[in-house]
């Protein structure tokens, strides 16, 4: 009878131990990828997938900002566009209850193309006020591509979220209560010669009552 029971005990132990590495990856904490309703200017809440999310705009561009689609080819996704945009720009995504924990293993994942020089790269808002960009980006693509950043890789600098502007190396930021998540080039668009797009994104992390 003993020998049964330490061989359930080590068993329970075993399967514990293996759910705990199995768990340690956070799991999907959005995603949006816009609704499917005709183009327009600008980009607002009613184009906006998710009904936990809020979209914020930024920047002195935002207003031109646009949810894009065209007939052709038969493929075309919804999608964002800052092509009119004539000034710097950022879209941002905030959940309607929950912060987000970005530490470990969390990740971000998007399908976008740049054309021109843009480079997109991620944005975050801390729970302090704090926004930072990232120095990884996603570069000129010929055609839709999906990339994905692990967050721990990347190093941050301090965004001016009115200019939309890098003012500064982030040293060591506390990515544990991320307020909110977007997306820049930190440029102007240039019509569709000069422009970023993006279909939709994902979030890994562990939500954090706000």
């Amino acid at each position: 009878m003993k020998t049964k029971l330490f061989i359930i005990a080590v068993l329970i132990f075993f399967t514990e131990s293996i759910s705990a590495q199995e768990n340690y990856r956070p799991g999907l904490f959005f995603r949006e990828d816009w609704k499917e309703i005709p183009a327009e200017i600008p980009l607002s809440q009613k184009h906006v997938n998710n009904p936990d999310l809020v979209v914020q705009l930024y920047g002195a561009g935002k207003d031109s900002l646009k949810k894009s689609n065209h007939p052709q080819p038969v493929d075309d996704p919804f999608y964002v566009w800052s092509g009119l945009c004539l000034e710097n720009w950022m879209i941002s995504l905030k959940h309607k209850t929950q912060n987000a924990d970005l530490t470990g293993f969390a990740k971000i994942r998007w399908r976008t193309k740049q054309f021109g020089f843009r480079l997109l790269r991620i944005t975050l808002k801390l729970a302090d006020g704090t926004w930072l960009v990232s120095d990884q980006f996603d570069g000129p693509s010929k055609d839709w591509r999906i990339k994905e950043f692990n967050i721990q890789d990347i190093e941050w600098h301090i965004l001016d979220p009115e200019r939309i502007v890098e003012i500064g190396v982030a040293k060591n930021p506390d990515l544990s209560n991320v307020e909110e998540i977007g997306f820049t080039d930190l440029m102007p668009g240039g019509q569709s010669a000069a422009c970023s797009r993006l279909d939709w994104i994902e979030v890994d992390g562990k939500p954090v009552q706000r």
